[in-house]
């Protein structure tokens, strides 16, 4: 049996994974947003879509529109792509992914980014079905309440910390009522 000297088997091993590599998907790469994925209304917010080095260019899409609202082709040195709003209205609210292109083939979708805006409609009104005071380990359902018929209602605490909620949708004659438990 001949020994195979280290030098060519270290260079078979990556010609071969450098060669898997090229034939796989290429990865999704990062969405984020700057200062946050939920800012209040009429105010700035930028996209960001993060690859890796070899990116030669970038597509921001809204989820569901036929056309990406940013792309550009040429971007060779950058990790990091933006889309910048100066003001952020009703109508660029929603979620958002990304994907670059490297060797002619483009990326795998980002995971989506929701883009929601607050204070664009008057405040709706949040109660307890079980009251104001409730016993430890008892469930609550919370309910809010709105004039105007929305999709979503997002519930946090004072504190800002984020809350673990289902969520359940019942339409109403003269409102939407979300419930959460």
């Amino acid at each position: 049996m001949s020994m195979v000297p280290p030098s060519l088997l270290c260079l078979g091993l990556c010609l071969s994974q450098s060669t898997w590599a090229q034939k796989g998907n290429l990865p999704p790469p990062r969405i984020t947003a700057l200062p946050g994925s939920t800012v209040p209304a009429k105010s700035p917010v930028t996209l960001l879509c993060q690859g890796p080095k070899q990116a030669e260019g970038y597509r921001i899409s809204k989820v569901g529109s036929p056309e990406p609202m940013y792309e550009e082709e040429q971007i060779t040195s950058r990790k990091t792509n933006a889309l910048n709003f100066t003001e952020v209205t009703t109508d660029k609210t929603g979620l958002y992914h990304c994907s670059y292109q490297r060797g002619g083939r483009w990326s795998q979708f980002s995971d989506p980014l929701q883009l929601v805006i607050t204070g664009a409609y008057d405040k709706p009104s949040l109660s307890s079905m079980a009251g104001t005071v409730v016993a430890p380990g008892e469930t609550v359902k919370l309910q809010c309440f709105s004039k105007i018929n929305h999709d979503v209602f997002i519930l946090t605490k004072e504190d800002g910390d984020p809350v673990t909620q289902n969520q359940s949708y019942t339409p109403r004659t003269e409102d939407a009522r979300p419930s959460s438990s």
